[in-house]
Formats: C-alpha cells, sequence, structure tokens
C-alpha cells in the first residue's frame, strides 16, 4: 500500500518541470523583446539628435551668409559692390607687316565678389595665355582705334571667362543676334562672374 501511494505521489513531477521551462522561456523572451525595444529607442533617439544637429549647422550656416551679405559695402542701386583685380601688364609684338611695333596694356577685371577673385587667380596661366594670344593677333592700327578698344576689352572679357567654363558669344556674332533681339523679344543679358574689363595702362610704340 504504501509502495503504490509513494508512485501515484510521484507522477506529477515531469509537469512542474514544464512549467518551469515555459516561465523561463517567457522571462527571456520579455527581455528579449526588451533589449530589441531599447535598441530601437535608441537608434530613434541618436537619429532625432544627428537630425536636429544638421539642422542646427544648416541654420547657423545660413545666418551667416545673411551675416556676410549685411557686411558687405552697398552702392546706391543696392547691388553689392563690385571687387577689382589688377592684373600684371601684358608686353605683346603686334601683327603689324613690318613687325616693329608692339603694345603694353594693363586690365583690371571688375568682378561680382572676392571668390571670383580667388577662382579667376587660380586660372591666372590661361588667362594670360589667352590674352596675350588675343594682342599678338592685333595690329597697331585696331588698338590705337577708339572702337577698337571697346572692341578689344569685350573679347578679352570673353577669353578671362573661357578658362572658367563660361563661354560668351564671338563679339562680331553678339553684335548680329543683338539686331535679331530687337526684331524680337527683348531678354535680359546674361550675367557673368566677371563683369567688365578696364584698362589701366595702353601704350602701342
Amino acid at each position: 500500500m504504501s509502495t503504490a501511494a509513494t508512485e501515484v505521489t510521484d507522477a506529477p513531477a515531469p509537469k512542474s518541470k514544464k512549467k518551469l521551462f515555459i516561465i523561463v522561456g517567457l522571462v527571456v523572451l520579455l527581455l528579449g523583446a526588451a533589449a530589441v525595444g531599447g535598441l530601437l529607442y535608441m537608434q530613434q533617439k541618436a537619429r532625432a539628435q544627428a537630425l536636429a544637429e544638421e539642422e542646427a549647422e544648416e541654420g547657423a550656416d545660413r545666418r551667416a551668409d545673411k551675416a556676410e551679405k549685411a557686411s558687405k559695402p552697398v552702392a546706391k542701386d543696392g547691388k553689392n559692390l563690385p571687387t577689382f583685380l589688377p592684373i600684371e601688364a601684358f608686353t605683346v609684338n603686334l601683327a603689324d607687316r613690318d613687325g616693329s611695333r608692339y603694345a603694353q596694356v594693363t586690365i583690371t577685371l571688375e568682378l561680382d565678389d572676392a571668390k571670383t577673385g580667388d577662382l579667376v587667380k587660380g586660372y591666372m596661366p590661361a588667362v594670360r595665355n589667352n590674352v596675350l594670344l588675343l594682342l599678338s593677333g592685333k595690329t597697331s592700327q585696331q588698338l590705337l582705334d577708339a572702337q577698337g578698344k571697346v572692341m578689344l576689352a569685350r573679347e578679352i572679357h570673353r577669353e578671362v571667362l573661357r578658362p572658367l567654363g563660361i563661354e560668351v558669344e564671338d563679339p562680331d556674332e553678339e553684335e548680329a543676334s543683338e539686331r535679331e533681339r530687337k526684331r524680337r523679344k527683348p531678354r535680359p543679358a546674361p550675367v557673368y562672374p566677371v563683369r567688365a574689363v578696364h584698362f589701366s595702362n595702353f601704350i602701342v610704340q
């Protein structure tokens, strides 16, 4: 009798072990879910912080740009005053038949801002090459004529912009296109970073 009772009493033991395994499994799942949730929360927090920092940097850049523009001197017409970049004098033999004439020309570039000045300085060897080739193809008669000087300034303007990757119409083609524009609806003139070319010294001998 006592042996049978003992066997009946010991039978439920496997069920308690199963319950223990189930409880342990649930605890592990809950811990895993908590860990995943914590990781997702930290990632979202990091993204939000990075976005906030990026927006703050952009805001600082915009404020700096506004401050820079506000600090620039302004002309009477409301536009920013230009930057002037003098270039070392050009001395070349001219294309006269006798070959005895030469020109010494010094120019100053009118630029939209100091950044354009730094850009032009970076391309100065190419700029000087273009201007020297242009001048050496001129005759003394062309350079002594007032209209010839005006045309030369326009041609130098084109040659200065070319190394910067900006193509300007040939002056002759530009005049022809201007006549066409007069017949059609007028369009605003293009704005270039190099605004104009000014002569500060001009000698032909």
